[in-house]
């Protein structure tokens, strides 16, 4: 796998307003993490250690402040700023030069992904073409809907169709070949001034090589751009972990359970934080070091 990841986290945030005039908005709490680890602990369990955040001008200076260059969790964090929302396509011209010749996978820094993230991990071993995801809502008609045939091949792919061919949303996760850079050079903006996603999955489904992966029952896909979406996925975050006892997204966690910090170096972490329920958790987490037999639940 030589793929890099991009943490898009750019927006006004004006869904939001007014809590995003006082703070940034993947900085508000889902329950008790700040939005960002969310989207990140995503990144980090598909394996990938570096990655470009992207956000807006005011924002980024808060991110940096917040996660600092990642190498307390065994990571590569690189800042970019997004001026203006143009597009989500935009955040690879962004990042081109981060990119390289490597492949990238992309992740909006609003979605929350709970449960095996098998689905992701097959999708980050694909050498050629992109992959994207199908998620079953009772509202297509508010997303992009993707239809595909039996072998997982997309065969048409709409944004906000008034008659959607299909139940399956696409969220905001994107794997994609080396060649996503160029592919973006190519791109012309919507009639809304955008560098559309959809677009250039549409160009990888004109080649016949975008792939689909469906998530399963078992998964829960959770944006969180709205008041009440923030609740609710606050609600939902609450509910796991008073069940289980387990933290969802704890970053110091999922490097642990991943190999990317050794047992000591989390303890030396531990040390330096203030004491309360999130250094006690860890604490536990730290002694029962990384072959727990209960490993992080969305691995």
């Amino acid at each position: 796998m030589n793929k890099k990841a991009i943490l898009l986290a750019g927006g006004a945030g004006t869904r939001l307003f007014p809590l995003t005039k006082i703070v940034c908005k993947q900085l508000l709490p889902v329950y008790d993490k700040p939005m960002i680890c969310y989207p990140l602990a995503t990144l980090m369990l598909g394996g990938l250690r570096d990655v470009l955040l992207i956000s807006t001008p005011k924002d980024v200076p808060m991110l940096r402040n917040y996660l600092g260059d990642g190498a307390q969790l065994g990571i590569r964090i690189e800042y970019a700023e997004q001026p203006k929302p143009e597009g989500i396509a935009q955040a690879f011209l962004i990042g081109a030069k981060f990119i390289g010749n490597s492949g990238a996978s992309l992740i909006l820094g609003d979605n929350i992904f709970y449960g095996k993230l098998d689905f992701y991990r097959d999708a980050l071993a694909i050498e050629r073409g992109a992959c994207i995801f199908g998620y079953q809502v009772h509202d297509p008609q508010r997303y992009g809907v993707v239809d595909f045939d039996a072998e997982g091949k997309a065969i048409s792919l709409e944004e906000k169709p008034k008659q959607p061919k299909s139940h399956f949303a696409v969220p905001g996760l994107y794997v994609y070949d080396e060649r996503v850079v160029e592919l973006c050079r190519t791109l012309v903006p919507s009639a809304r001034g955008e560098l559309e996603i959809t677009d250039l999955n549409l160009l990888y489904l004109k080649r016949k090589e975008l792939h689909v992966k469906l998530l399963s029952r078992g998964m829960a896909w959770l944006d969180t751009g709205t008041q009440t979406s923030l609740l609710e996925a606050g609600n939902y975050i609450a509910t796991i972990e008073h069940r289980q006892g387990l933290k969802i997204a704890c970053l110091e966690e999922v490097a642990l359970r991943m190999g990317f910090i050794t047992q000591s170096e989390l303890a030396s972490l531990i040390d330096r934080l203030p004491k309360n329920e999130y250094r006690d958790y860890l604490r536990l987490v730290c002694d029962e070091g990384p072959s727990v037999s209960h490993p992080e639940p969305e691995r």
